[in-house]
């Protein structure tokens, strides 16, 4: 993204906007996305279970729910992730990140990462649902991170994305001009994990990735008025 021809309106639109946390109040829930709203951010990400009552607040609004899935573990069959992705839609989510098996990828079997991929991508494409596979780049090799993009290159998710933030690293410049070389401009590319201001939401859209998933959102539009 040539970020020099960049506005604050375009920012706030690669933003999705997450609140993840396990303890949170259907209260703070309400707040988020509510500040979304106000600031127009492209989504909202929350856990499945909040997807219903966030779908209500932003019903009417230009930002949408995004349902995380098999989240943020990966470590659910297929079949409960197909559920889910249909459950998640079926409650108002308008995109679906999901994370792959990492005991699949990191045991080589990579007809089962695929088949899972494209199960979840059908499910989404049939319903007109975005589709993000998130990789968990912070486990992975260089050459797994690869072959994950060459799957993602035939089963067509819409997003290919580094990370969930729940894991030991997050977003990385180096993962994004990697997956970046690997994809092109045929998938879009998410950050995530890590992204907590101005400076470095900036340096991923350079990089390459058209969105951009944190919890400081709010921070990093303010922060570019101030640039």
């Amino acid at each position: 993204m040539d970020i020099s021809k960049l506005t604050r309106e375009k920012l706030a639109r690669t933003i999705d906007q997450t609140l993840l946390k396990p303890y949170v109040t259907r209260e703070d829930l309400r707040m988020h996305c509510e500040m979304a709203i106000k600031h127009h951010f492209k989504a909202v990400a929350v856990n499945g279970a909040a997807v219903s009552f966030c779908s209500g607040i932003l019903e009417g609004s230009d930002v949408v729910c995004d349902a995380a899935v098999g989240f943020p573990l990966g470590q659910c069959s297929v079949e409960t992730k197909v559920f889910e992705t249909r459950d998640v839609i079926e409650k108002g989510a308008k995109e679906v990140d999901y994370v792959v098996n990492l005991v699949e990828v990191k045991s080589g079997r990579w007809d089962r990462v695929e088949d899972e991929m494209r199960r979840i991508v059908e499910v989404c494409r049939e319903r007109g649902i975005v589709s993000k596979a998130i990789f968990e780049n912070c486990y992975l090799t260089d050459e797994e991170k690869r072959c994950l993009c060459d799957i993602a290159l035939k089963v067509r998710p819409d997003f290919i994305k580094t990370s969930t933030g729940f894991g030991t690293g997050g977003a990385t410049l180096a993962d994004v001009r990697l997956m970046k070389t690997c994809v092109g401009d045929e998938l879009g590319i998410k950050a995530a994990g890590g992204i907590r201001d101005t400076k470095t939401a900036l340096a991923m859209l350079e990089a390459g990735v058209s969105r951009v998933g944190t919890s400081a959102g709010v921070d990093i539009a303010e922060g570019f008025l101030r640039n």
